[in-house]
């Protein structure tokens, strides 16, 4: 259970840019809570993506500002310079994750336990799954496969998040009706991620406070940081 609550909801937003303050904003507005997973070897770096023919702006803060800026969030590790962990000497993966890691609890102020894998596509194995479980302090780490589903997992540190908010959206939709509508006699965790840059591509701010005006204040449902939800902690 979740704070005496069945169901529980939990967002995790990736690569700590500039967008999140804005992101942050909107949680903070609708009493969501969210996991943002920063690369610390990256921040102050200024900088552009270009996202289906959009030119977005993937800024990452300066160290000082990151405690004040994701205040009642949490922050967690996505390594420090944001590799493929599959192509990586076993050396250099627990390098990556635990410098990551310690950095950022030093940032923090708090021990940062949690952590997404960086990149698209094959971006973990086995391998990996295994070096973070036993050669770091990270506790549970997220996947970017979306599994559409409200079970709770055995494995944290191949957890599969429900659903991918950018690239998914009509799914995340019929997703949040059939959770708000649940009975649920088990745990049941509703986990959506992405990018706050990727709000800026198609313009979808205003499209995603409605969602979570749609989702906010409903008295069955614990809102938590992924630590929250997935440790009860």
């Amino acid at each position: 259970m979740f704070n005496g609550k069945m169901k529980a909801i939990t967002f995790s937003y990736d690569d700590g840019v500039t967008q999140d303050q804005r992101l942050i904003s909107l949680f903070n507005k609708y009493g969501m809570k969210c996991t943002f997973n920063l690369n610390s070897g990256y921040l102050g770096m200024p900088g552009s993506l270009v996202r289906e023919d959009v030119t977005v702006a993937h800024v990452k803060p300066r160290a000082v500002e990151v405690r004040k800026i994701y205040e009642g969030h949490e922050i967690a590790a996505h390594t420090l310079t944001h590799p493929m962990l599959p192509a990586l000497s076993d050396e250099e993966v627990v390098r990556q994750v635990e410098e990551d890691r310690l950095a950022l609890s030093e940032i923090a102020g708090y021990e940062v336990v949690g952590m997404a894998y960086p990149g698209g596509g094959q971006n973990h194995d086995a391998r990996v799954a295994n070096l973070v479980r036993e050669k770091t302090g990270i506790q549970y780490a997220r996947t970017i496969i979306s599994n559409y589903s409200f079970e709770k997992q055995s494995d944290l540190f191949v957890f599969k998040p429900t659903v991918y908010h950018h690239k998914e959206w009509n799914e995340m939709e019929r997703l949040a009706d059939e959770f708000l509508s649940l009975d649920a006699k088990t745990p049941a965790v509703f986990y959506i991620w992405g990018h706050a840059y990727e709000f800026d591509i198609g313009n979808t701010w205003d499209a995603f406070e409605r969602f979570l005006q749609q989702i906010a204040n409903r008295p069955d449902i614990f809102y938590g940081t992924n630590k929250e939800v997935l440790l009860n902690k």
